[in-house]
């Protein structure tokens, strides 16, 4: 008998894969940029290359969404070609006999930091990356949750600003128009900041870090947005901790400083007066860690 579990973390920039021991520990790891055609060829690529040889007990995926847990289908947003991809059973068939396991990224993000980074002894908690866009994943009671379809956990789509910029999810307002990364810069320029044409969220950080006022105002928008999603988040689920990874998370108390003030404004329920926010400790391997823990809680 193996016990080492593959995971896969599906994403529309990136495909990861990695052999994970029963600590939590990734062996071998390997990534490729999604390609723009034929995704599933370069997933059955970067899985050869990390099994090699090696016996796999479970295989654990991790994918952008929106996904259909139930049908094992996956729609990413970011990737066109794949409407009601059959990945589950794509990948099962690679692997005869072996349990596989689906579930949002985001949750899968949320759970490798609940198993084996900056959740630890926390029992209701709520992961998010902020980066590009704004995901999210649930654990409660210590499982994860993925709700009716499996898309439980989209912080990104609560609505901040109802009169605000429209979404790629079809609505208006949401967290991802005021906290993604591209979207706080192009919110900087607009209010006059002068950048070069390749500036992303690390050159605003780095302008915020230096004074400049308009990159501050930026952090400050999206802290306070990401704070009013979480505080909304706790109060429905009933949440002891918040941990946020992601590249726009990588500013540090940039963005934390406003997320924690918000809280102290909106999350005043008597229930919610120990609400943590953590900054996230696995970076890159958390899909990947949360992926295998799928395969281990249903061994």
């Amino acid at each position: 008998m193996t016990d080492l579990v593959l995971a896969l973390d599906f994403g529309g920039t990136k495909i990861a894969a990695a052999l994970v021991d029963p600590r939590g520990s990734v062996v071998r790891s390997s990534r490729v940029p999604t390609p723009s055609e034929n995704p599933w060829d370069a997933v059955v690529s970067v899985i050869s290359s990390v099994v090699q040889d090696a016996a796999v007990a479970g295989v654990g995926i991790a994918s952008a969404g929106p996904l259909d847990a139930v049908a094992g289908t996956v729609s990413p947003i970011n990737v066109p070609s794949w409407q009601e991809f059959p990945l589950r059973s794509s990948v099962a068939s690679l692997f005869p006999g072996v349990p596989v396991e689906l579930a949002g990224d985001g949750v899968c993000m949320a759970l490798g930091e609940h198993w084996r980074g900056a959740g630890q002894g926390s029992t209701f908690m709520i992961g998010l990356v902020v980066s590009t866009g704004v995901g999210g994943g649930l654990v409660l009671d210590g499982r994860p949750f993925g709700g009716r379809t499996g898309n439980a956990g989209h912080i990104g789509h609560i609505v901040v600003e109802p009169d605000g910029d429209p979404c790629t999810c079809g609505g208006r307002g949401c967290v991802e128009t005021v906290a993604g990364g591209p979207r706080m810069v192009e919110w900087a320029r607009r209010k006059g900041w002068q950048a070069p044409d390749h500036a992303d969220a690390a050159l605003l950080a780095a302008a915020a870090m230096s004074g400049e006022e308009i990159p501050l105002e930026a952090f400050e928008r999206a802290g306070q947005a990401v704070g009013m999603a979480i505080a909304g988040a706790a109060a429905v689920c009933d949440l002891e901790l918040a941990v946020i990874g992601g590249g726009v998370a990588q500013a540090g108390e940039l963005l934390f400083e406003p997320v924690r003030r918000t809280l102290k404004t909106h999350a005043g329920l008597s229930y919610l007066a120990g609400l943590e926010v953590r900054q996230a400790e696995l970076g890159g391997e958390a899909g990947l860690v949360g992926a295998a823990a799928l395969v281990r809680q249903t061994a």
